[in-house]
């Protein structure tokens, strides 16, 4: 750290809303029987989607003011299971939200009548088979219009049916989490308690699933999770609240059982996105002053709050508060990394990794070739044009670092460097976009976003971004 940034004042900017936490709230709410006040829900390009979604089976969702001034939405819930068409199916329009689709054609299903899923762009080339097997197990009939497995998708929904499988089903995790997530949250309107055992070879991003059971416990669901060291062991259930405390999950040795109940109404807030801020506080380690990130809580539960342990361990200066961090520019250094309980994070760490001496390992996160990008392609393509070395691995990625702060004495950055006239892509996904953005702190000239071809994809998750990026620079 130069002496400069030791003793610069931060600069604060705040973390938008949590974009999983507002699709789930989002969801149990419309759900509900009764209104709910949803306070700092995000509002992008995939909630929309859910929302519109939500609206078209019946739930009113309005923007409002809240009686303390603060924008906030009021959610009056449909108290019972979707209901879809008759003869003609409701069309429903994830467009290029995995969230929308993955969590909502499983509560679809537990309603009755005919849904339409479908999307744009790479939606109709990402995997749902194997959460429709689930589905179809339950009672749902399934037919796929277009690729097999995959959206545009009829959904024939009757309810589900727990007794059709003996009251347990069974899905992995090893491409997603969302399929755990939807038949959780699909649950409370089985005809019958319902039990979801963990299966497949591996679970990623299993925070995410804590992040589900969190919203389904403010909604009033009752829910028992159990665990066991190895599969042919007796099953334990944990005490209480004692799944807050899991940080992994390991297949064949967990299972939550959902009973039947009503989602119950309330005023909720949500809480500040740690994905959307890794761009923020990134910047913090790669800027020339100091990087302070409010609305993030030192105890959530979302998976990419591992970036301060990311950060941590190459290197770099953190200072956590109850509802802040600030990051500071810092030396950093190449680590090995498992990535599988926080892959949303690997293009933020792979721009980091290209600023740090030695070589940053990469890996779990084989999944990631099914993003709205492939997340281990697209940023090898784009830190190649910079002259950055990498390697596509099979699960991930090998980044050889350039190293480096600053030249000593001279003030001169050790950068990676964009050739005139040569253009940058965020590959049609907002993360990649938000992390390219990282690439001029280091070369102020090189303005990214008037060289990437796409830079209002970040309204998918994060519309403010490059208004709040502006008071960083």
């Amino acid at each position: 750290m130069n002496a400069a940034a030791e003793h610069s004042a931060p600069v604060t900017v705040t973390a938008p809303a949590s974009k999983s936490l507002s699709h789930r709230y989002c969801i149990a709410a419309a759900l509900a029987d009764g209104v709910s006040t949803l306070r700092h829900v995000l509002d992008s390009a995939d909630l929309a989607r859910t929302r519109g979604i939500l609206e078209a089976v019946g739930a009113r969702l309005t923007r409002q003011t809240a009686g303390d001034g603060e924008d906030c939405w009021q959610v009056t819930g449909i108290g019972r299971a979707p209901q879809g068409g008759q003869g003609k199916p409701l069309s429903c329009n994830v467009g290029e939200s995995g969230t929308t689709c993955r969590l909502l054609t499983a509560v679809l299903a537990a309603g009755h009548g005919l849904f339409r899923i479908h999307g744009e762009g790479r939606m109709h080339q990402r995997p749902l088979g194997e959460l429709c097997q689930s589905l179809t197990a339950l009672g749902a009939g399934v037919i796929y219009e277009g690729e097999a497995l995959c959206p545009p998708l009829l959904l024939q929904a009757g309810g589900l049916d727990p007794q059709l499988c003996h009251g347990v089903t069974s899905i992995g995790m090893d491409n997603s989490s969302q399929y755990f997530s939807g038949l959780l949250l699909a649950a409370p309107f089985a005809s019958s308690p319902l039990t979801i055992e963990l299966s497949g070879s591996k679970a990623v991003s299993w925070p995410y699933v804590g992040l589900t059971l969190h919203c389904m416990e403010d909604f009033g669901i009752q829910f028992t999770v159990q665990t066991r060291p190895r599969p042919d062991a007796p099953w334990q259930e944990l005490p209480g609240g004692a799944w807050r405390g899991l940080a992994e999950a390991r297949p064949g040795c967990l299972r939550v059982r959902v009973s039947p109940g009503s989602y119950r109404p309330g005023d909720f807030r949500v809480e500040g996105d740690w994905s959307a801020a890794s761009y923020l506080l990134a910047a913090g380690v790669l800027g020339k002053r100091p990087v302070r990130v409010a609305g993030l809580r030192s105890d959530s539960l979302q998976g990419d709050r591992a970036l301060l342990d990311i950060l941590l361990r190459m290197g770099a200066r953190v200072e956590m508060e109850a509802d802040a961090v600030t990051v500071w520019p810092s030396q950093l250094h190449g680590v090995s990394l498992d990535m599988g309980a926080c892959p949303d994070l690997v293009p933020t760490v792979a721009v980091l990794a290209a600023f740090a001496s030695g070589s940053t390992r990469i890996s779990n996160v084989a999944h990631l070739r099914l993003k709205e990008s492939d997340r281990i392609e697209a940023p090898a393509t784009e830190l190649a044009k910079l002259g950055v070395t990498l390697d596509q691995l099979s699960d991930g990625l090998l980044i050889s670092g350039t190293g480096g702060l600053a030249e000593q004495g001279h003030g001169k950055w050790h950068a990676p460097h964009l050739p005139e006239g040569v253009r940058l892509s965020a590959h049609n996904d907002h993360r990649m976009a938000m992390s390219l953005a990282l690439l001029e702190l280091r070369d102020p000239g090189l303005h990214v976003r008037q060289r990437l071809d796409d830079p209002a994809v970040v309204g998918k998750s994060f519309p403010a971004f490059w208004d709040v990026w502006e008071q960083i620079l």
